[in-house]
This record gives structure tokens, sequence and C-alpha cells, in this order.
């Protein structure tokens, strides 16, 4: 889609027009997901990832204004040291109007994914319904309107868990358990919630997104990938670190987006990095994942 707002890579733009597989990454996960130096340690991983399985990597950002569809590592450091904003979907128009460097979140990146063409992204955690007062993601709105095949680890477990899958429900979201029929929390596993429909193959990804689309049903599938039984990190071990990240929010007066970004940081901290090391292994897993379904969607 020709958008002088919206600059291709290269690499990005002779994919598309080549039918070649491709699959978006974010840069939310780069710019407020992960630490330095390991944000851009994991972001050249990712791509690389791709590579080796024969697909293009599409790191999607914005820079002064300019949305960058496969950025470079130029772009990218670019983007950093200008301090970005953290940024959804209603808010790409604030940072394109007014020359903003922005991480595109889960929903942001997968609205310009569909707008230029991109129909598989792979991400860590999607977001969802949070615990205590009323705040939920537009990530689930996104996930509504744009046709693209997300591959999470489901959701953290900062969130409502129930209450995250019950809104993926009634806004029409396809959940598919990959090779499990119950919903994956991150870095702690399998919940005990469960998912109605599995599949055992990107195969069967591939097929039932090329369904949806045969029969213009729009919204994403949101394929819940868990992470390696080798990385797992116990639910109550984790509950602790949130338990005391989420009193010093409170202590400090963090609240609405930052709070994400704060708990992850301080988790890992908690944790001595082991949160962080499992965060990092199931971002490789989700793109092995996602590189196998853009090539059966092409196949």
């Amino acid at each position: 889609m020709a958008n002088r707002d919206i600059e291709l890579s290269n690499e990005v733009r002779s994919a598309l027009e080549e039918r070649k597989p491709i699959i978006a990454l974010e840069s939310t996960v780069i710019a407020h997901g992960l630490p330095y130096p390991h944000n851009i340690e994991t972001a050249k991983m990712m791509e690389d990832i791709a590579r080796r399985n024969g697909v293009v990597p599409a790191t999607i950002g914005v820079v002064k204004g300019k949305i960058i569809v496969g950025m470079s590592e130029a772009q990218i450091n670019e983007m950093l040291e200008d301090e970005p904003l953290k940024i959804g979907t209603r808010e790409i128009p604030y940072a394109v109007a007014l020359k903003k460097s922005a991480a595109t979140t889960v929903s942001a990146t997968m609205r310009i994914a569909k707008l230029v063409g991109i129909d598989v992204f792979a991400t860590g955690g999607i977001g969802g319904v949070h615990m205590g007062d009323w705040d939920v993601s537009q990530d689930i709105t996104e996930m509504a309107k744009s046709d693209v095949i997300v591959v999470s680890a489901g959701c953290k477990s900062i969130l409502d868990v129930r209450k995250t899958i019950e809104f993926l429900e009634t806004f029409q979201v396809t959940v598919l358990g990959y090779k499990t029929n119950r919903f994956p929390i991150f870095y702690e596993g399998l919940s005990d919630y469960q998912i109605d429909h599995a599949v055992d193959s990107p195969k069967e990804v591939a097929d039932i997104f090329k369904a949806k689309k045969a029969l213009n049903i729009e919204g994403a599938i949101l394929v819940a990938n868990p992470i390696q039984q080798e990385h797992v990190i116990a639910e109550s071990e984790v509950q602790g670190y949130i338990d005391q990240a989420l009193n010093e929010c409170f202590e400090k007066g963090i609240s609405g987006k930052n709070v994400t970004p704060y708990l992850l940081s301080r988790v890992a901290q908690l944790s001595n990095g082991k949160t962080l090391k499992a965060n990092i292994e199931l971002l490789k897993n989700n793109a092995e994942l996602a590189c196998q379904i853009a090539r059966e969607l092409i196949r």
C-alpha cells in the first residue's frame, strides 16, 4: 500500500512484490520491554532466526514521524536516541503528524502490518484486561479488526487472565492453542484456563487463516504458543516478584501504560535476571513458529 508516511525497506518491499514469507516484529520490546544491551541483542537474534528460516524480518517503528517497516540497525539506534514514545494504534497519527519517534506495541504493529500486507506477526505476550481499576489494552480491540496472525506466549500473568480470555471471545478473536488446549501465561507456562480450539501444525494455522480471509471474517488469529518447558518459572515464584513490584507502583504513583514496563523491569531485577532470560527464550520460540506459519501461507 503506497503511503507517504510509511517507508518500506528494500528487502521488505521486494519480499512483498515477490510474495516471499515475511514476519512483522514490534519495536516496543526493544525500547521498553527489555533492558540494554539485551534489547538490541534480542532484536538482532529475532531477525537472524527469521533469515535462517528463509523469512524476511520486518521490525516496525516510527522515526521522527516516519513509519519504518523493516528497520535497519541505524534506524533502531536513532529511534532509541530520541527516547521514543510507546504507542498503540490510536497514537500512530499523533507520532506521525508531530514528527515523533515511537516504538510500536502489539496493536500498532498489527495495524501497520495489515496496512502494508504482512500477515504474520511474532511478539512476546499480548496486552489484555488489567487487575483492579478498569484498564483494557488496545491489543484486544485491534485484534478484533486487523486480519493478522499473532504468535504470542499468551498474556502476562500481571493481567486478569480469565477476563482477558473472555474479552478475546467477546471481540470474536480466534484463539488457537498451539499443541495445547490451555491458555499460556508468558514465562509461567500453561494456566488452568481452557482454550476451545487447538492446532498441531503451522499448516493448520495457515489453513484457518486462509478460510477466514475467504469468508471475509475480519479480525486476527491469536496463536497461543507456550514457552518451552525447560524455561518455565513457577507461577508462585513469579507472583511474589509481581506483588512486590505492584506495591512499589502504588507507592510511587505509577499507573496506566507505565505499569507494564516498570513491572517487567522490576521483576527481572528481583529474579536476578531469571525472568529476563525466560522472556528472551519465549520471544525466540514465537519467532520460530511465526516463520513456519509464514512459509505455509506462501506455500
